[in-house]
């Protein structure tokens, strides 16, 4: 495996550090052979294709130098799992457990997941692609340079999470959570549409366009106290 990390350089005109984005590059790959993921299995270089891993129990897996493409993870535990330096692309499931997972040097392409469980997971140099998310919960979770591109997120649960370096681009962000959160860097520009549900009060760290301003201008004036008549 060959990989570089590329951005993160220094402070633009909104004074905000772009995200460092993994160069994910695999080395030939092994199909994995099954049948079945195993509590604190070691998996290196292997490709999972089209595999239905719907139930099964990879607590502690740790996963390196790999492709999974096109499985199903309805309710697979892979909490406290270590996924890095790998691709992930197309999978697909409800209430995958992932609480306390790392990820690290990640690309997520084109999910199509719901009640994913990442909270207390760490997230660094990952990138989430396309695809749609809802009610992605990370809370308590640690994510530094990492970047939701071109995505749908419903309801994304971020309340007491610490974001550094994480960017929007392109995403769709519907009915989110701050609360307790705390940002450094965040760059939510490129969300559209930006709906922020609880936790306005904590977007201190984060740069927002004016157009967002005007959108979010009701719900900051109802939070502060502010009567707004014409």
């Amino acid at each position: 495996m060959v990989r570089r990390a590329t951005g993160g350089g220094p402070a633009g005109r909104a004074g905000v550090r772009g995200a460092r984005r993994p160069e994910v590059r695999l080395p030939a790959l092994e199909p994995w052979a099954g049948p079945e993921l195993a509590p604190d299995g070691d998996y290196d270089g292997l490709e999972l294709r089209e595999l239905d891993l719907s139930g099964q129990d990879g607590m502690g897996a740790r996963f390196m130098d790999c492709a999974l493409t096109g499985c199903a993870v309805d309710g697979t535990a892979l909490g406290r799992a270590r996924v890095l330096d790998s691709v992930l692309t197309g999978l697909r499931g409800v209430g995958t457990q992932l609480a306390e997972a790392t990820f690290r040097d990640v690309e997520l392409i084109d999910p199509r997941l719901g009640g994913t469980q990442l909270h207390g997971a760490v997230l660094e140099r990952v990138v989430i692609r396309g695809g749609k998310i809802d009610y992605l919960n990370l809370r308590e979770a640690c994510l530094k340079d990492v970047v939701f591109e071109s995505c749908v997120l419903v309801e994304p649960d971020f309340a007491g999470a610490r974001l550094e370096r994480v960017e929007f681009p392109g995403c769709a962000l519907r009915g989110a959570d701050f609360g307790g959160a705390t940002l450094t860097d965040v760059d939510l520009r490129g969300a559209a549409p930006l709906d922020v549900a609880r936790g306005l009060e904590r977007l201190s760290g984060a740069v927002i366009s004016p157009g967002q301003l005007l959108d979010l201008a009701p719900a900051l004036a109802a939070g502060l106290g502010i009567r707004v008549e014409g």
